[in-house]
């Protein structure tokens, strides 16, 4: 859906930020009282949030590099199931997964979280290439559903402005954040930079939304934390496994220009038809 070359290719390509980033999305989605509860009491977060997350990913996945086929059909399996999640807050408001005020605050959040974890831990990002990136995402946001996304970082500030008013602490926020420290979402060994991300991704959130939300408490990340993570992101961004999304869709479509990036090995093609 977006070509070779593009900045959402980059940005999408490193595991450590998409982890993150991923993560911070999650939250700013569970910050908002509709989105909230139709994702904490429609979905499996709970029972297997390492499943749950890595579904996500995928989606996001063929949004950026799949074949226009593959995505279609993703975005279609994924509005049915949209279109069957209805229900009323505690506080009586009601809500459905297929409102567009929500699936654009869903769509925005994700992409700023990623955008925003990339430009923070694995390279900076210019302006140009930041509205570019927003740009870029409207195509296959449309599939979804959200009929006018935002294209310019000015554009997804202007909704973070709006929408920050109808955001909230919620008990589900921290449990959201124990259920993944818990979860076997790395191996047992790798389980201390597991709960490095969660708190990376909750220090991604604008102070003055981690405030509003009630996570302003939660412990700082320490400057070795802060060097640590960039090191990882950018390791990450140097060398690509030969099974990654991205290097799967280069061979299809053919490489973009990327000077200091690494394949490993050879793998067969898995991820795109």
């Amino acid at each position: 859906m977006v070509p070779a070359g593009s900045v959402s290719w980059d940005v999408y390509a490193n595991p450590v930020t998409l982890y993150i980033g991923g993560i911070a999305a999650v939250l700013l989605e569970l910050a908002e009282p509709r989105v909230r509860h139709g994702v904490w009491d429609h979905s499996s977060f709970k029972r297997d949030p390492g499943r749950r997350l890595r579904r996500t990913g995928m989606a996001a996945m063929i949004t950026v590099y799949g074949a226009r086929s593959v995505f279609e059909a993703t975005a279609a399996r994924v509005n049915r199931m949209h279109a069957q999640i209805r229900g009323t807050t505690p506080e009586g408001i009601a809500y459905a997964a297929d409102d567009p005020e929500l699936l654009l605050w869903v769509q925005a959040t994700a992409t700023w979280s990623f955008l925003e974890a990339y430009g923070r831990y694995a390279r900076p990002v210019s302006a140009v290439d930041r509205d570019r990136y927003f740009a870029e995402s409207s195509a296959g946001a449309a599939l979804y559903g959200v009929a006018a996304p935002p294209v310019s970082r000015a554009e997804v500030d202007a909704l973070f402005a709006a929408m920050t008013p109808r955001l909230g602490p919620s008990p589900i926020l921290y449990e959201f954040l124990a259920v993944l420290r818990d979860a076997p979402l790395m191996p047992r060994p790798l389980r201390p930079l597991q709960r490095l991300g969660i708190r990376a991704a909750v220090d991604l959130v604008p102070a003055g939304l981690r405030q509003r939300i009630g996570l302003a408490g939660c412990p700082a990340l320490g400057a070795g934390e802060r060097h640590l993570l960039r090191g990882l992101a950018r390791t990450a961004e140097r060398i690509q496994l030969p099974s990654s999304p991205r290097c799967q869709a280069e061979r299809r479509v053919g490489p973009a220009p990327r000077p200091d990036l690494h394949a490993i090995g050879k793998d067969p093609v898995r991820f795109v038809a």
